[in-house]
C-alpha cells in the first residue's frame, strides 16, 4: 500500500511521528483485518453460555453522553448499540459475529410472522411469560402503543421506516391523536399482533429489527423522556444517568433467556459508562485497564503505538459507515448546485483517509453507498478529468481550478460559510483541513465545533441554519436505502426539528420515486435491485447535496482483561457477551 509522501506533508497539523505511526499501522491492518476475517467464519456457531464467565462490571469511556435515554428518539451508534442489550422489538438481527450477524431472526416475536395479501399483512404471535424490568408482562397492547408511540414523540425514523403502515399518514400529519387503528390490531387472547401496510415494504422486518421499534409500556409518555429511562425487556435495566457524568446498567431482575439468537443471557453483572474523557486520555486508560472500551475514534497519533505494541487488544473490524459533507440546499450558498459540485470537487479525499487513520481502514468514496453494502458506489463524478456527464471509476484527486470556477459561476463568491463538526480530535482534524480548502475556493470560512452530545441534534434542525456539517454514519440495517434514502429522503427532512435526519433538506420527486419503487417492488430481482440503487446514487450524485468523503472500517481497542470479543455487523461490540477476567 503506497501513500503519498508529499499528499501526506501537506496535511495540516501532519507531523513526521503522525506519518511513521501510519505506516505502523497500515502494516498492522492488513495483519489484523485477515485475523479478525478468520475469526468471524470460526465464531457463526454460538457458544453456549458458560456461567464460569458470568461477573464483573464492565467499564466504558466516553468524551461525551450520547443524548436522551429515550430510545425511541435517540438516533447516535453511541447509545443504540448499547440499547441493544436494554431493549427489544418483535424481531432483531440475530446476535451472531460474521455474515449471520444481517439476518433478521424473532425476538418478543414467537415467530417470524405469517404474510398475507402480496405482502401487506404481517401477523405476529407474541412469546408468552415476557415482563419489563419493573415486573409488569408484555401484551399485546404494549406492542400496539409503541407504534403508536414512534408517530407521537416524533421518531426520526417515523417517516422513513413506519410510513407504510395503514394511517401512518395521519400520524405523521397530527402526532397527537395517532391510533393506527386501521394499520395495527391485537388479539389479546391469542397473543397476535397484525400489521397492514398500505403496500409492500421489502424492508419490513428489517425495520421493525431496529430500535425505534422497541416494545415499551403502554404508559409510557407521548414526549421524549430525556434522562428518565423507559422500563426494559432485554438482560440489563438502566438504572442511573447523569449526562454530565456517567450511565449504570445493572441485571434486569425479570429477564429469562427466550432465544439465544435473540437476546442471550449476559455476562457482566453491570455495565457503567463513565463521560468526560477525552479520546487521547481514554487510548491510555484503556491500555492501563482503567476502562475496558471507548467510544470515539482512535486518534491518528496513536495508531501506530497501537499497532506496534497493543496489537492484541486492536480490532479493525468491517462496517458499513463513512464520513460524508452536509451541504443545506434551502439557504446560500449551497442552494446553488455549483455550489455544490465545488465542494465536491475541491474535497481532498486522500487526506480524509489520513485523518481517519490511513488506507488500511479507510478508503475514499463518491457515492452514498459503502462497499460492504448491495449496490455499492462504482463510479466517481467530482474528481480530477471527470465530471457527471464523464465519471470515471475512482476518485483520483481533487480538481481546485475546477472547484474555483464554479464558485464563481454559482455568484457564491465570497460568501461566509460555517462548518459544524463534533468536537471529536478526528473530525475537528477533518474539519480544519475542509475550513482551509473552503477558503482557498473563495469563501470565507470558520469552523465551529460542537460538544459530540448536541452536534448532530444541532446539524439536523433547519432552524440553526447550517449551511455545511460534517457527519459521519453507519448502516441501521444492511441496504442502501439507509444512505440514500433515510438521510436524503423527502419523507426524513422535517423544519424546526433535531429529529429531521435529512440535514441537507433534499427532496427530489423524482428520485423519491425511484427509492419508493426499489423498496415496494417485490419483483425486482436482486440484480434489478442493486441496479435501481446505483441509478439512485448517481442521480443523489448529480444533485450534490452531500460530499461523500471516506468509507471506514471501525478501529476498536479493549482492555487487556476483555475477553470473548463478540463484535456483530449491526449491533458491533455486543457489551453482554464480553468476558472480564
Amino acid at each position: 500500500m503506497m501513500v503519498n509522501s508529499d499528499t501526506l506533508l501537506r496535511a495540516p497539523g501532519t507531523t513526521l511521528r503522525s506519518v511513521t505511526s501510519l505506516f505502523i499501522f497500515i502494516l498492522f491492518c492488513a495483519v489484523t483485518t485477515a485475523t479478525s476475517s478468520r475469526a468471524e467464519i470460526l465464531s457463526d456457531t454460538p457458544r453456549p453460555y458458560d456461567v464460569v464467565h458470568r461477573g464483573g462490571t464492565l467499564r466504558l469511556a466516553a468524551a461525551a453522553s450520547g443524548g436522551t435515554l429515550d430510545p425511541q428518539i435517540n438516533y447516535s451508534s453511541q447509545y443504540i448499540n448499547l440499547f441493544a442489550n436494554v431493549y427489544d422489538g418483535l424481531t432483531t438481527f440475530k446476535k451472531a459475529q460474521g455474515p449471520d450477524g444481517n439476518i433478521v431472526v424473532p425476538d418478543l416475536a414467537e415467530n417470524m410472522p405469517v404474510v398475507q395479501d402480496n405482502g401487506r399483512t404481517y401477523i405476529f404471535t407474541l412469546r408468552p411469560g415476557l415482563f419489563f424490568s419493573d415486573g409488569k408482562p408484555v401484551t399485546t397492547a404494549d406492542v400496539k402503543a409503541s407504534f403508536q408511540r414512534i408517530f407521537k414523540v416524533g421518531s426520526p425514523s417515523a417517516g422513513s421506516f413506519y410510513s407504510v403502515i395503514a394511517g401512518a399518514d395521519l400520524c405523521l400529519k397530527t402526532p397527537v391523536t395517532c391510533t393506527l387503528s386501521a394499520g395495527i390490531t391485537d388479539d389479546p387472547l391469542h397473543r397476535t399482533i397484525t400489521f397492514h401496510l398500505t403496500g409492500p415494504d421489502n424492508e419490513f422486518l428489517q425495520k421493525l429489527a431496529f430500535t425505534h421499534a422497541v416494545i415499551l409500556p403502554a404508559d409510557a409518555p407521548d414526549h421524549d423522556t430525556g434522562n428518565t429511562p423507559l422500563p426494559s425487556t432485554g438482560p440489563y435495566r438502566i438504572t442511573a444517568y447523569d449526562p454530565n457524568k456517567s450511565l449504570k446498567l445493572e441485571r434486569n431482575p425479570y429477564f429469562r433467556q427466550w432465544s439465544a439468537e435473540a437476546q442471550p443471557e449476559a455476562y457482566p453483572d453491570a455495565i457503567e459508562y463513565s463521560f468526560g474523557i477525552p479520546d487521547e486520555t481514554a487510548v491510555t486508560a484503556v491500555q492501563n485497564g482503567q476502562y475496558d472500551w471507548m467510544a470515539e475514534s482512535i486518534p491518528m497519533d496513536r495508531l501506530g503505538e497501537l499497532g506496534s505494541h497493543y496489537a492484541q487488544n486492536t480490532h479493525v473490524m468491517p462496517h458499513a459507515a463513512m464520513y460524508f459533507l452536509a451541504m443545506n440546499v434551502n439557504i446560500p450558498p449551497f442552494n446553488s448546485l455549483k455550489a455544490r459540485q465545488a465542494v465536491n470537487y475541491a474535497v481532498n479525499r486522500k487526506a480524509m483517509v489520513i485523518f481517519y487513520g490511513g488506507p488500511g481502514i479507510a478508503r475514499p468514496i463518491c457515492g452514498m453507498v459503502p462497499s460492504a453494502l448491495p449496490g455499492a458506489t462504482d463510479f466517481c463524478f467530482y474528481s480530477k478529468a471527470a465530471s457527471p456527464d464523464a465519471p470515471v471509476t475512482e476518485w483520483k484527486s481533487p480538481d481546485l481550478e475546477k472547484a474555483q470556477q464554479l464558485v464563481r459561476e454559482s455568484g457564491t463568491y465570497g460568501e461566509a460559510v460555517t462548518l459544524i463538526t463534533a468536537d471529536t480530535s478526528v473530525e475537528m482534524a477533518m474539519g480544519a483541513w475542509i475550513r482551509d480548502m473552503l477558503q482557498h475556493i473563495g469563501y470565507k470560512a470558520t469552523l465551529r465545533p460542537l460538544n459530540r452530545a448536541v452536534a448532530s441534534g444541532y446539524m439536523q434542525n433547519s432552524a440553526n441554519h447550517v449551511q455545511i456539517a460534517l457527519k459521519d454514519w453507519a448502516t441501521d440495517y444492511p441496504s442502501p436505502s439507509n444512505f440514500l434514502d433515510t438521510l436524503l429522503g423527502c419523507e426524513n427532512f422535517h423544519p424546526n426539528s433535531d429529529s429531521s435526519i435529512n440535514i441537507p433538506g433534499f427532496c427530489n420527486p423524482d428520485i423519491q420515486r425511484l427509492i419508493d419503487q426499489v423498496k415496494t417492488d417485490s419483483n425486482l430481482t436482486a440484480e434489478e435491485t442493486e441496479t435501481l440503487w446505483r441509478t439512485i446514487d448517481r442521480m443523489v450524485m448529480a444533485q450534490s447535496p452531500v460530499a461523500p468523503l471516506i468509507e471506514k472500517k471501525t478501529v476498536l481497542i479493549t482492555s487487556p482483561r476483555l475477553k470473548n470479543f463478540f463484535y456483530t455487523p449491526v449491533n458491533q461490540l455486543l457489551f453482554s457477551q464480553v468476558w472480564l477476567h
